[in-house]
């Protein structure tokens, strides 16, 4: 049992096969997918997705690169949307320095503005980060932004990021990358993150993993990151698949 704590099945790429793409995910092994918005309509189109599939989560929210986006009403029908029972947390929310396709000032208002809507609605919160980590560290210290639990996706920090991250409560999620030839950083931090705080994820339609690297990536595929820490580990597969599946679990307060 593989849990894909991070899949964007509500983008375009997977309009014309959805059902296909879940059928391979149940044949990997995968039960348990949390489908995440990035914006207003992907957020919904995560719930409207896991109203239709079992097995299937949503988290809502707004992403850095759409920071401009979030108005106050937007905000607001972010609030009303969180209270679905499908709504497993508040996501991906966060910063991005490399693109900047949003002033940074605005994404960090925005992405304090979401980690209090989670606080205030007790769900735990997704976290993009890339290239801002000690902002993104700093913004959740000072927010309390681990309070309710919480995921950085797709990890991409140092280990003493990590250290300060599962310091304030949060789970380290790591993805494609970690089976990638030069991925050394990723490699240390996939042996010393506690087991019982690590994640697995595809961010699919992104990073897939090697072998498929060019690729679209899809949540079955999360089985080659399982497979690939297990290694690193010296654990089996079944016994990573087990401790991850959990750890999912626990942090987006499922059933």
């Amino acid at each position: 049992m593989l849990f894909d704590t991070h899949a964007h099945l509500n983008d375009e790429h997977f309009a014309q096969d959805l059902p296909e793409v879940l059928e391979r995910a149940k044949a990997a092994g995968v039960t348990r997918i949390a489908v995440v918005g990035y914006d207003f309509p992907s957020s919904l189109q995560a719930i409207k997705i896991a109203k239709k599939y079992p097995g299937i989560s949503a988290v809502i929210g707004v992403h850095p690169h759409d920071a401009t986006t979030l108005n106050e009403e937007i905000l607001y029908q972010l609030e009303i949307y969180a209270k679905e029972p499908e709504v497993a947390a508040i996501g991906e929310i966060g910063l991005d320095y490399y693109r900047n396709l949003s002033p940074r000032e605005v994404q960090q208002e925005a992405f304090r503005k979401q980690i209090r809507l989670a606080r205030e609605l007790k769900k735990p919160i997704v976290i993009h980060d890339r290239d801002a980590h000690e902002d993104t560290v700093r913004i959740l210290r000072e927010e309390k932004g681990g309070v309710n639990g919480g995921i950085l996706h797709c990890f991409s920090g140092s280990w003493e990021m990590a250290r300060q991250c599962l310091s304030l409560g949060f789970h380290i999620s790591l993805a494609g990358p970690v089976t990638y030839s030069n991925a050394n950083k990723l490699l240390e931090i996939a042996k010393l993150v506690p087991l019982d705080r690590l994640l697995i994820e595809t961010d699919c339609p992104y990073l897939t993993p090697h072998p498929f690297r060019g690729k679209r990536n899809e949540p079955a595929h999360v089985r080659l990151v399982a497979e690939k820490i297990a290694a690193l580990r010296k654990i089996t597969l079944e016994e990573l698949a087990e401790a991850t599946t959990k750890n999912g679990i626990n942090v987006y307060k499922l059933k």
